[in-house]
């Protein structure tokens, strides 16, 4: 996806020092930033779930793993809760 976004003056120039230190490009620099940044909040959102919350997205997770098409009889399902 392509956008154009504009950035202050300072906020370039800083950009393409650091870009050179890296040895980046200044878009390539930027997408690792915004990158890193997601990841932070995702982890902050984490870290802020109780203990069920997190229960619940890892269940969540698992179930969307499971292959739907593989199926069980009633009575194996059944056997299964004893």
């Amino acid at each position: 996806m392509k956008k154009i976004i504009e950035i202050d003056d300072s906020i370039l120039t800083k950009l393409k020092i650091l870009s050179a230190f890296e040895g980046l490009s200044v878009k390539a620099l930027m997408e690792k930033a915004i990158e890193l940044f997601v990841k932070n909040k995702e982890k902050e959102q984490l870290d802020s779930l109780s203990k069920e919350e997190k229960e619940d997205i890892g269940l969540l997770l698992l179930m969307q793993q499971a292959d739907r098409r593989d199926m069980v009889s009633e009575e194996e399902f059944l056997e299964g809760l004893k």
